[in-house]
């Protein structure tokens, strides 16, 4: 890489830095963890960064290489790892929309509870406030699964803050299943 073109990443990795940071922690959940995936995602776009430039949109390029490293970190892990509940305060290293949410605790505990596909179609969609066209390219999937996995994700947050009307104690009737054997 020649002085030009790492000048051009170094301003394109400091103007991007806190949002991929903050996209990484709607993802994760856990602030370290956040700036490591971020920190990956940039190395990887650093060490191929005469493709992502030359992308139509470099920056659904990096999400979207982060969005990945987030899934093969969580695919690695998914047995051995049990993240703990979150801090009560999180100290967060830029502007947070999540900020006006009156208790980030709750909605950080609520997004851990979803699938990572649903996690990040929420994140992406009311987080970072991306369509859900470019929701689905930084994805890689159709607008389709986009609508269906934030429908199904916004619905689960819904039941959580609502105190879960969904769910019934096992003596329930309705709990029981009907007319099938498993």
């Amino acid at each position: 890489m020649n002085a030009r073109d790492r000048a051009q990443f170094e301003d394109f990795m400091t103007s991007r830095w806190a949002g991929l940071v903050r996209l990484a922690f709607g993802l994760t959940g856990d602030r370290w963890l956040a700036e490591d995936l971020a920190q990956t995602a940039l190395a990887s776009a650093y060490a191929s960064w005469w493709r992502v430039r030359r992308a139509d949109d470099p920056d659904a390029y990096v999400r979207r290489i982060l969005i990945n490293a987030s899934k093969s970190r969580w695919r690695r892990n998914r047995v051995a790892e049990q993240p703990a509940a979150p801090p009560a305060e999180v100290p967060d290293p830029a502007a947070d929309p999540a900020t006006t949410v009156g208790d980030r605790s709750a909605l950080l505990a609520a997004l851990s509870t979803l699938p990572p596909r649903q996690r990040a179609v929420v994140v992406l969609r009311y987080w970072e406030d991306l369509s859900e066209a470019e929701a689905a390219r930084a994805m890689g999937c159709s607008v389709g699964t986009v609508k269906a996995s934030c429908s199904r994700g916004l619905s689960r947050l819904r039941e959580l803050s609502d105190g879960a009307p969904g769910e019934h104690d096992e003596g329930d009737e309705e709990s029981q299943p009907t007319g099938r054997t498993a």
